[in-house]
């Protein structure tokens, strides 16, 4: 088929790879501006846009999708389908009509669960157990499209969304060249979602990183595991920051201590009290520091049975 590609991210990649690798046609993909990153703030290419290079593959790249040229651009492609994949875009009425098929996503969750920005941390940071990606046809409202494939899989208990994705991109890559391949005439099985299961899973931000130590230990490591690889969980120990990146389950008991108390220290890090259980954690990031071990982190701050985190 003749596709054109929009995306951004690595997740995004996986995909075009395994477009490019089937031998499906790929004359030009969409990606967003160049970023500014780093102290240097130098221009960052999007994965889309180094592949496209390499490929030798046309890139675009609209800061908006209204823009007076971009419609006339894609239709000289004579596109059979456009594959959106976290482009981070929505398409407009007069886009989603231009290819011959139709226009189609690729979404990080069991649709209509988890329609919005961040699938896969909702699911993690919600403590579900299976997840999935869904190949969809695309319309005018987020991610409300007749499902055309689905393909589920398991999260296990101490896996971070940041794990989940690579694992999620790769069945998706492959969902997606199968559902390309066994419906070359482009007529694609289409499944209404049920509105009536409709969730949302709306953008992360900044401020739901904070640990609240009052909350179960199961809330607080779900959190931690739901907000890699951003933005990201914390607490303070002594005024300053400190970044939880690993947490265990145990089932250890408080032991008399108060939410945010260290309760005791081991070798596979310290336990910190929550409202029911103490919470193993096992690897940090100091303020300004690199990420380590919880044990050589005790080890270093004297962190001591009795101290208080937050």
């Amino acid at each position: 088929m003749r596709i054109v590609f929009f995306g951004s991210d690595e997740f995004a990649a996986q995909h075009l790879r395994a477009l490019l690798a089937a031998d499906h046609d790929v004359p030009a993909c969409v990606t967003g501006p160049d970023k500014p990153h780093g102290r240097g703030m130098k221009l960052e290419f999007s994965p889309i846009k180094q592949m496209a290079l390499d490929a030798r593959i046309p890139c675009l790249q609209p800061p908006s999708l209204k823009e007076p040229n971009i419609i006339e651009t894609l239709k000289s492609y004579r596109a059979d389908i456009f594959v959106v994949v976290a482009y981070g875009y929505l398409l407009t009425r007069g886009i989603l009509d231009i290819p011959q098929m139709l226009c189609i996503n690729v979404h990080g969750s069991l649709l209509p669960k988890y329609r919005g920005a961040a699938p896969v941390n909702w699911a993690v940071l919600n403590g579900d157990k299976v997840t999935g990606v869904t190949i969809q046809k695309m319309v005018l409202g987020l991610d409300a499209g007749d499902i055309i494939a689905q393909e589920a899989m398991a999260i296990e208990d101490d896996e971070s969304a940041a794990q989940v994705l690579p694992r999620m991109a790769s069945a998706g890559a492959k969902l997606l060249v199968k559902v390309l391949d066994e419906n070359p005439g482009g007529r694609f099985p289409l499944k209404p979602q049920e509105e009536h299961l409709v969730t949302w899973a709306p953008k992360l931000n900044k401020e739901m990183g904070r640990v609240d130590w009052k909350k179960t230990a199961a809330t607080v490591h779900n959190q931690v595991r739901g907000l890699q690889p951003w933005p990201g969980t914390y607490t303070f120990y002594n005024g300053k920051m400190l970044k939880i990146t690993r947490t265990r389950l145990t089932g250890e008991d408080v032991g008399g201590c108060s939410a945010g108390q260290v309760t005791k220290t081991d070798k596979n890090g310290f336990y910190v009290a929550c409202s029911d259980k103490a919470l193993l954690i096992s690897e940090v990031q100091p303020q300004a520091g690199r990420v380590m071990s919880a044990q050589s982190f005790t080890a270093g701050h004297k962190i001591i049975p009795g101290f208080l985190l937050g």
